[in-house]
């Protein structure tokens, strides 16, 4: 009753998000006798990121970017509203045929967490894009889902994740971040312009108040570097 409840207030608010860059809910409710939950969405033409990075290892600077703000322009949206996506990753990222950029699941995996119905799975593939905050079991801001974009752009720019263990354990990728910064991109063998690190870097600062204030934020700073990569520096740093 706790979920039904939950995914009902969720799917509510998510279908008061409307963006260009969100998938739209168009409507929600219970059927059949078992009344099992339902949500009705947009159908996109196209692939998750996931998909499309197990293929491609990683994307150019101009894709990776491009997607990077079209996602943080969607959470920025949502952030206004009150709404934090809680779990940014690239199979919620999904890229239409055209090329658009869809974000997807907003709200849901709260309700999910907040029924505790963590499937292990779930949890394995999300948790390489916890943030610190999350891994402690803290309160989820805004600054989460920044976080959460600034891992999504790191592995798109490089192929990877930041953050790995050696036994690859959910407890264990989880908690690395606790005690680690993500190495910089250039310290690992990946030469990036230094101004797009500098805003990678700040969006994975492990205190939320160093990083960028919003989603927004980090979608401009991104545009200016797209504009002109020699001015983003002074941007980066906040």
């Amino acid at each position: 009753a706790g979920f039904a409840a939950r995914f009902k207030q969720e799917a509510r608010s998510a279908g008061g998000l409307s963006h260009p860059n969100i998938v739209s809910v168009y409507d929600y409710g219970t059927d059949g006798a078992d009344g099992e939950q339902y949500i009705v969405m947009e159908l996109v033409e196209g692939r998750d990121l996931s998909t499309i990075l197990h293929e491609r290892g990683a994307l150019s600077t101009e894709d990776a970017v491009r997607v990077a703000i079209g996602v943080a322009s969607a959470l920025e949206v949502a952030h206004r509203k009150g709404i934090v996506h809680r779990d940014v990753k690239p199979g919620n990222i999904l890229i239409t045929d055209a090329g658009d950029v869809k974000v997807t699941d907003f709200g849901i995996a709260r309700a999910v967490s907040e029924a505790s119905m963590t499937v292990t799975g779930t949890t394995l593939g999300s948790v390489h894009y916890f943030s610190p905050e999350q891994a402690r079991g803290d309160e989820v801001t805004g600054a989460s889902d920044v976080y959460g974009l600034g891992i999504v752009l790191y592995e798109m720019l490089t192929g990877e994740t930041p953050f790995k263990a050696d036994t690859q354990s959910a407890a264990a990728v989880a908690l690395k971040r606790l005690s680690e910064d993500a190495p910089r991109p250039s310290a690992i063998g990946y030469a990036l312009p230094p101004g797009l690190e500098s805003i990678l870097m700040r969006a994975l600062a492990r205190d939320p108040a160093e990083r960028f204030p919003d989603a927004g934020a980090f979608a401009e700073a991104l545009r200016v570097w797209r504009r002109n990569p020699d001015a983003a520096a002074p941007l980066a740093a906040g």
